[in-house]
């Protein structure tokens, strides 16, 4: 029997059972080909296109959209793959209304873009249901890399260097390769398992191997990998967690956002998932959209986030925002959590309003308070187990354009390296970028 919603607590099955499937469906169906080929046609094909300058991997957006035009979708999905090895995954997921959409010209001229996003996944999708692989590999060098985490960075960095004719290990901390692509976003964004397929699709290319439950530390040191391997790349993301830096935040039922994601989107069966009734959110990121979201779809009662700055501040887009709120979730902005109450367990959350002056956030010393039976901290993370002997550069390992660390023969990218934003795309460019600079070191004598 289904519980109810009003029940006090964290508790599963809140919903009825057959509510989920609707609940976490494609947050945007695909298109059809007639679809497509409506939307392709409001590319005005810019010589000097915008949105292609917009895209953190340069991918040549009126080319793939004239090659869906055109009726080749497959020839668009290898436009796409060239620069973007992981352009299923970032169609799904990349905010492309603070990127390519933003900066076309229709957007612009009519406050409506070429639904580039959409159109990427057409083309993606396209080549991908036909189970083969756009690249081969060139012939072999003789040249191992390891490369250390199954994230996005770690997966496009592996992927071009298989290309390029190295021998790739490629090792992860969890039992899926992947990264934030399987473990971090949410559900609605890439169902039925897309993250792994995707992992699947990449490596057919050959050439690399995946040793998963193996994080740096005791069995695995950098020192190790560089006596075994010509070349190192770490991709080891942003394992540690800030603190919330409230009274009480050790209490039950306070957790990281990011494993609510994981567990949700491991999970296979959602109805068994339990979530507070009353659920209250830290942060203004995009994870904080994701666990306020999915915390509302799993049948929360009230779900509110709580951003301590302004609106235009957050890290989530307008479109982000938007999306919470059509989902019920309320949004709180200039206020920030300065005590946990509960006995044993959260029950409430004290929260103080702030306000912003000359960049500064200044206490107002107005309280109020928010019943929360769950708090998730969605707050930004941290770099840890980084080797010694890396420089550290505002909490992330230091790197040149191309990757080079303080170490030679390592290289690092996406979220634990400095430089750039924490988006799936950028970590893919880093990767691949990475990668081509590794191979030109390896190849130079």
């Amino acid at each position: 029997m289904s519980i109810s919603p009003m029940t006090p607590g964290l508790a599963a099955g809140r919903l009825p059972k057959d509510s989920y499937a609707a609940h976490f469906s494609d947050l945007h169906p695909p298109l059809d080909a007639h679809e497509a080929q409506v939307a392709a046609d409001r590319c005005y094909f810019c010589h000097d296109a915008p949105c292609m300058t917009a895209c953190p991997t340069s991918i040549d957006v009126p080319l793939f959209i004239r090659q869906i035009l055109t009726g080749t979708p497959e020839a668009a999905a290898k436009t796409i793959f060239d620069q973007n090895i992981l352009g299923g995954m970032c169609a799904r997921v990349c905010p492309t209304e603070t990127l390519c959409e933003q900066a076309c010209v229709r957007e612009t001229a009519e406050g409506r873009p070429v639904e580039i996003g959409r159109l990427q996944r057409y083309a993606t999708d396209s080549l991908m249901a036909k189970n083969s692989h756009p690249f081969s590999r060139a012939a072999p060098t003789g040249k191992r890399v390891a490369v250390v985490g199954a994230g996005p960075a770690g997966l496009s960095a592996a992927h071009r260097l298989a290309m390029r004719g190295h021998d790739v290990t490629v090792f992860d901390a969890r039992p899926k390769p992947g990264g934030l692509n399987e473990y971090g976003i949410a559900s609605y964004k890439a169902p039925e398992g897309f993250a792994q397929k995707e992992v699947d699709w990449l490596m057919q290319i050959g050439g690399i191997a995946v040793e998963t439950g193996r994080a740096l530390g005791a069995g695995l040191t950098l020192e190790g990998l560089k006596a075994e391997f010509d070349a190192v790349f770490l991709a080891i993301g942003l394992a540690g967690v800030n603190a919330l830096r409230a009274e009480g935040e050790e209490k039950e039922n306070v957790r990281d956002a990011v494993e609510f994601i994981a567990d949700l989107r491991q999970s296979n069966d959602l109805s068994t998932l339990p979530v507070g009734r009353d659920v209250v959110v830290i942060g203004g990121g995009m994870t904080a959209v994701d666990a306020a979201v999915q915390a509302k779809l799993l049948g929360a009662r009230t779900v509110t986030m709580l951003y301590r700055r302004g609106r235009e501040r957050m890290g989530a887009s307008e479109y982000e925002q938007d999306l919470a709120a059509s989902r019920g979730v309320r949004i709180v902005y200039n206020a920030r959590p300065v005590r946990v109450i509960g006995n044993g367990a959260c029950a409430e959350v004290e929260c103080e309003y702030t306000v912003e002056e000359n960049g500064a956030l200044v206490s107002t010393g107005e309280t109020f308070r928010l019943p929360a039976d769950q708090l998730f901290k969605a707050i930004g993370q941290t770099l840890a187990g980084a080797p010694d002997g890396l420089r550290i550069e505002g909490g992330k390992i230091a790197v040149s354009a191309t990757g080079r660390t303080s170490v030679a023969r390592v290289w690092a990218g996406g979220d634990c390296a400095s430089g750039g934003e924490d988006l799936t795309v950028t970590a893919v460019a880093e990767g691949r970028d990475a990668a081509d600079d590794i191979h030109a070191k390896l190849m130079e004598g």
